[in-house]
């Protein structure tokens, strides 16, 4: 058994390691200054036969582990997509765990399912959706994205679910989206047997935005020959330039066809909270999903993803497999475990609830305009600068970008970017990540951060230009 007073001495000790890390946020660089199989060479070969005293397991936490860290929560990590967490949320973690509930069924935690129904209702609100959509909670768009693809294969009715797709004949099925398209919906048909080579690539415009033109032309070419569409994946913040696809055009051909709509807007779909951005859903209420990340622009520590679906009933007759000792009395209850793969769920809804009371929704908001203003501030420096460009629209907080100097040629740019960024991440000050944009090498810089200030980004566009003129 703890001594008594243990817990309570542990917890304190966490405390003022998380206040001073708070307090602090510069204190660390962004990105470690290790090498793979550093941390393993630092740990014994076996586990500890007998137990250890949390003192020195929190000195290795310090020693070995702190150091080991890219550091998400630092206020000058600009990379993919900036999140960080919220202290309160962090609280809601600790309290979530130590409860530790399955939330499986409605009787193995009814808090935990009543709880994510009245949050999803109130985060589906804030962001304008039709009242009569369901909220689920997931651990990340990536399993919420493979939930929707399978919900769209149950609702064409092939009997898949009973009788399987090998040895049958059925057309191949389709899914149609853009190069811009995030790599989870092709995991996802691979592992839904759909098929990589099924997975249609749209052309797009030259704000990199699926064409409703050529998707409504790919869709005549593959019905002519024989193909079945299953599903249009449309993205609303790309992740590479956080462009936006034209849901109510893609939907209008989607309906032509009876097509299931999917709208990832994992990262950008939280700043429809804000009036001003509302518009970035506009037509949303024509789809037949949507997933939104809180994880990721909402300061909900990782994970939390939400897919919201119109008729939940579709997602629970892909799903829901009773076996007896599972089987409950409570009729109208919401067992959670109907919705997708998993049976044992964590008590997310938790962190959600903790963060949408401690900002409250105008809070947030505020929030998310400061960062979208920061971002349109860095991309101005950058188009005013000597030869830097911005290369991709920039409507919320990632600007793409890069250094062109004159008479280099694109091979030539990319080894120059490329070093660019690795002396800026190797000076460990920031982090930044890259992509390309068609074809061309691109530096990203993106604002997600609660502690990011301008003197952050300015700092940032300082060791930017360093490095450049080092180059």
């Amino acid at each position: 058994m703890e001594r008594p007073g243990a817990i309570r001495e542990a917890f304190e000790r966490v405390g003022a390691w998380i206040q001073a890390y708070f307090d602090h946020p510069n204190a660390f660089r962004v990105m470690p200054q290790v090498r793979p199989g550093d941390v393993v060479a630092s740990l014994p070969e076996e586990a500890p036969e007998n137990g250890e005293p949390f003192e020195r397991i929190f000195e290795d936490f310090e020693r070995i582990v702190v150091p080991a860290t890219t550091h998400w929560n630092h206020p000058r990590f600009f990379a993919y997509f900036a999140t960080s967490a919220a202290p309160a949320a962090i609280a809601a973690e600790a309290l979530a765990a130590t409860l530790d509930v399955k939330a499986m069924l409605w009787r193995t935690s009814p808090a935990a399912t009543e709880l994510e129904e009245v949050t999803m209702r109130w985060l589906g609100r804030l962001l304008g959706l039709p009242r009569e959509w369901t909220g689920i909670i997931y651990d990340t768009a990536s399993i919420a994205g493979f939930t929707a693809l399978a919900a769209a294969r149950e609702a064409m009715n092939l009997q898949i679910r009973e009788l399987g797709i090998a040895g049958r004949s059925l057309p191949p099925l389709r899914v149609y989206v853009t190069d811009e398209t995030h790599s989870h919906v092709e995991k996802a048909a691979i592992a839904l047997g759909i098929g990589q080579s099924n997975v249609v690539h749209v052309p797009m415009d030259d704000t990199f935005r699926m064409r409703a033109d050529a998707l409504r032309d790919c869709i005549a070419a593959d019905i002519e020959d024989g193909l079945r569409p299953l599903a249009i994946v449309a993205t609303v913040g790309t992740t590479s330039t956080t462009s936006v696809d034209p849901v109510r055009e893609i939907a209008a051909v989607a309906r032509e066809h009876g097509i299931w709509l999917h709208i990832d807007a994992a990262y950008a779909g939280t700043a429809a909270i804000v009036p001003e951005f509302r518009g970035l859903l506009d037509g949303v209420e024509l789809a037949d999903s949507l997933v939104v990340n809180p994880h990721k622009w909402m300061f909900v520590p990782m994970d939390l993803s939400v897919l919201f679906v119109k008729d939940e009933s579709v997602v629970r007759r892909a799903f829901s497999l009773v076996p007896e000792y599972l089987s409950v009395p409570e009729a109208d209850a919401v067992n959670y475990m109907d919705y997708g793969l998993q049976l044992g769920r964590r008590f997310r809804a938790l962190k959600l609830w903790f963060v949408l009371r401690h900002f409250g929704a105008e809070g947030i908001r505020q929030r998310l305009r400061d960062h979208v203003a920061l971002a349109q501030e860095f991309a101005s420096w950058v188009r005013a600068a000597p030869d830097w460009e911005v290369l991709a629209p920039h409507p919320l907080s990632v600007v793409c970008f890069r250094y062109a100097p004159r008479g280099l040629d694109e091979a030539a740019l990319e080894r120059l970017n490329a070093s660019i960024l690795h002396a800026v991440n190797a000076g460990g000050e920031v982090f930044l990540s890259h992509t390309k944009i068609d074809g061309r090498y691109a530096i990203r810089l993106a604002i997600g951060n609660l502690r990011t200030q301008r003197g952050d980004v300015e700092w940032a566009w300082r060791v930017l230009r360093a490095a450049a003129n080092s180059a």
